[in-house]
């Protein structure tokens, strides 16, 4: 089966403006995700879906792949299904613009379930500690016996009523992987109530229905959203 990474690269941003064409050693942050994610080798494909002629041009300087995105969007999902007009691969990666440091094994695990024809979309899931679950910036999801999501929430899941020990947390990895016409059946769904209520587009799914297959992953994803953010990616790269 045909893979492709596809990269939404919305210019604007609200804590951090114009994070994606910040300095990260000399290259920018969108150029770095896309470098990494080309360095993985997972992928027959490695596009950039954006809104903006600065990160289009960041893009073609590194000879990358590029599609100029022609509407306005609600998420990432649905930005980079408008690019499939152009993009010819059955599994469709949507990897996030601002992680500039992606994992090979991570991204080659969740490509890997689709040999299970029953699977139609995957994301990751890694653990996180008691205390950590009660953040709500942390998206935690818990999980059937086939390890399809059964619920994702900002509050801490499963509720630990008894108080066992060492009781497990999982938290929601951003990245998701999509048969094609998965993703395209996704941009025709209505907002749900619940993702209305959580804020959380993946509930949309689930509200219709759609299973979600979570993989595990170990690797820590380091995600700008803020100079701080930034400032620790520098860090990574041995910068001041």
């Amino acid at each position: 089966m045909k893979s492709a990474a596809l990269i939404p690269a919305r210019y604007a941003s609200t804590r951090l403006p114009a994070k994606l064409i910040q300095d990260l050693g000399g290259k920018s942050v969108i150029q770095r995700t896309f470098l990494s994610t080309l360095a993985t080798g997972v992928f027959d494909e490695v596009w950039v879906v954006t809104d903006h002629e600065d990160i289009a041009s960041q893009i073609d300087e590194l000879n990358g792949l590029v599609f100029f995105s022609k509407k306005e969007h609600n998420s990432g999902s649905d930005r980079i299904a408008e690019a499939l007009s152009k993009v010819d691969a059955e599994i469709i990666v949507n990897v996030q613009g601002d992680e500039p440091f992606q994992d090979k094994k991570s991204l080659s695990d969740l490509v890997e379930v689709f040999v299970e024809k029953e699977v139609q979309i995957a994301s990751l899931k890694t653990r996180i500690s008691e205390d950590e679950a009660q953040n709500p910036n942390f998206v935690k999801v818990v999980t059937d016996v086939k390890e399809d999501a059964l619920y994702f929430s900002r509050s801490a899941i499963p509720y630990n009523r008894d108080k066992v020990k060492d009781l497990l947390y999982w938290k929601h990895i951003g990245v998701y992987a999509y048969r094609r016409n998965a993703l395209l059946a996704y941009t025709e769904m209505n907002r749900g109530e619940l993702e209305e209520i959580e804020m959380l587009e993946q509930l949309r799914l689930l509200e219709h229905g759609i299973k979600i297959r979570m993989v595990e992953t170990n690797h820590k994803a380091v995600a700008i959203d803020t100079a701080e953010d930034l400032a620790r990616a520098r860090s990574i790269l041995g910068l001041k």
